[in-house]
């Protein structure tokens, strides 16, 4: 993966916000992926229209801090290995 890669949701997965829950989860036929508010943010930002570099961009500025990237994409990588996001 580069910041130039363009993550989005991976095929058969849907992101939503479960007010019960007080998080957003990541559906999928077989189950239900509940995740902290970290990972909510990055997934709700892969859309498959920006790229990882502008998703990490983007959160700096929305949460007002810097260096994000290093565990954006650490986040990334490992939500690449569950399938939950694809690359475009």
């Amino acid at each position: 993966m580069t910041a130039s890669d363009v993550p989005r949701l991976g095929s058969g997965f849907r992101l939503q916000w479960e007010a019960a829950q007080d998080c957003h989860v990541l559906l999928y036929p077989e189950g239900m992926v509940k995740l902290n508010q970290s990972a909510g943010e990055i997934l709700k930002r892969c859309d498959g229209q920006r790229t990882a570099g502008e998703i990490v961009t983007d959160l700096e500025t929305a949460f007002d801090t810097a260096g994000l990237a290093p565990d954006v994409f650490a986040f990334m990588d490992i939500a690449a290995q569950q399938r939950w996001i694809a690359w475009d």
